[in-house]
Order: structure tokens, then sequence, then C-alpha cells
């Protein structure tokens, strides 16, 4: 099989497997998956293994590209992600959160710049970055587009204040 064909087959499983988890029900059959992508079950195994294999490349591509480099980029990066297709991070809760190390680097450079509100450790402050840049933060608040990606940062960023020294 030519490079650019099993690119383009592994890229149709993966857009197959988003488009039959955001119709909803139960998760999508390796068969169902091969079917509306056009190839064979083999085909599926072969590019991820197993269904498992397939939900982690959708929740993989899922997350964010660019790196945030301080508290309000976190948190409007994180909620503008969560707003692109908020349907489908419910049905893959491993795609859901953000990444640990990305949590520390922006905990580490808050405390750095004295940020943090005395007593505020990096791991308190990390867990709280956590939950709020996490989708169901951002899936409560959100509710479906009854508040803007933007209005959600606002009211995160002032969730924030918790662990910081002085205002967002």
């Amino acid at each position: 099989m030519a490079r650019g064909t099993a690119l383009q087959t592994r890229h149709s499983i993966l857009k197959a497997a988003r488009e039959l988890l955001r119709a909803g029900g139960r998760d999508p059959s390796v068969g169902e998956i091969a079917a509306r992508a056009a190839c064979s079950r083999l085909s599926v195994y072969h590019h991820f293994g197993s269904l498992a294999g397939v939900l982690s490349g959708v929740a993989r591509d899922a997350v964010a590209s660019t790196r945030p480099t301080d508290l309000r980029d976190l948190l409007s990066q994180s909620a503008a992600h969560w707003a692109t297709d908020p349907a489908l991070f419910r049905r893959l809760p491993a795609a859901t959160t953000v990444d640990a190390a990305l949590l520390r680097e922006v905990a580490s450079a808050l405390a750095a710049r004295d940020r943090l509100r005395p007593g505020c450790s990096l791991k308190e402050a990390e867990d709280v970055l956590g939950v709020l840049s996490s989708f169901a933060t951002f899936d409560r608040l959100h509710q479906d587009g009854r508040r803007s990606a933007q209005a959600v940062t606002e009211i995160l960023l002032r969730m924030a204040g918790s662990i910081l020294n002085g205002p967002p």
C-alpha cells in the first residue's frame, strides 16, 4: 500500500469514527466505522489495532495543538477548543482534560512570576488549573451556547483568582 493511500485510509477511519460518535447512541463498532470509511475491517485493525485504538486516535486528534503560555491563554484556548464540538467531547472522556505537563508548565510560570497566592503549592495550582481547563467545567458553563467561549473564559479567570496573588 502506498504511503499516501495509507494516510488517506487512516484519515478516513478517524473521520468516520468522529461522525459516528457525533451521531450519538452507543460507541460504533469496527464494522460500522469500516463501512463509513469505505475500507475493510482489517484496515481498521491494521491502523489502530482495536476499537479502543480508533477511539484513542479520535481523542488524540481532538486535543488542542497550540501550547498556551500563561493563565489567560490556557483558559481561552481550552474554552475555544471545547466549543468546537461539545457533542464529540461528551463522547470522548479521554480527550476532555488538558495534558498534565502543560498544567505544570503554566503553574510553574505563575510561580516564577510570583503570581501564586502565598501558601498555594504548585500541585494545588496544577489541580485548580486542571479543573478550570477541563471539558466538564467548560460544558457546565457553556451549556451548548448559553454562554460564549469568551464569556466562559472570563468566568474561569475569575475562578482562577483562588490561586492567584492579585487579579488575573
